[in-house]
């Protein structure tokens, strides 16, 4: 049964299954800023480098303590060190020797964000190594080829 809309109250195109995703700007930004934890983990994933992309044939994975990255943009551009912490709050990684001098003397850590990083070097436990399992595309593409076409010829009667 078609259901009958007045124009401009279409559905959105963007709707997936149950979960309505909007277009809006200032809903899409109220999701991001007010996210979960749980959300937030995968908005700050880093690109995995040329080697480890190959090696794991997995593009990004979210960023995690003891992950050793290259920061790719901005002023610290070039310089590489082990993260040692993801501020999940404010949407960035401290990395370690990357640090600036506060007024008292003391250094702070600068906070970068993860998609300006690319990660040089996994830290792996078996969560890890599962997830890279799960999500290693060389094995999902494989399984098309795998299908063999059968002749099936009509029975006599």
């Amino acid at each position: 049964m078609d259901v009958v809309r007045p124009p401009g109250r279409e559905l959105n195109p963007a709707v997936i299954g149950d979960d309505p995703v909007s277009v809006s700007r200032r809903k899409s930004r109220a999701a991001h800023f007010g996210a979960p934890s749980s959300v937030r983990r995968t908005i700050m994933s880093s690109s995995l480098s040329k080697e480890l992309r190959a090696k794991h044939s997995v593009r990004s994975m979210p960023i995690r303590k003891d992950d050793e990255v290259l920061v790719v943009r901005g002023q610290y551009k070039g310089r590489e060190g082990k993260v040692t912490q993801v501020y999940r709050k404010k949407f960035v990684i401290h990395i370690e020797r990357i640090a600036r001098d506060k007024s008292n003397g003391s250094s702070a850590p600068v906070g970068i964000h993860p998609s300006n990083c690319v990660i040089i070097n996994l830290k792996l436990d078996k969560d890890r190594k599962a997830i890279l399992e799960r999500r290693d595309r060389s094995k999902t593409s494989k399984k098309s080829e795998d299908v063999e076409m059968v002749d099936v010829s009509p029975m006599p009667l």
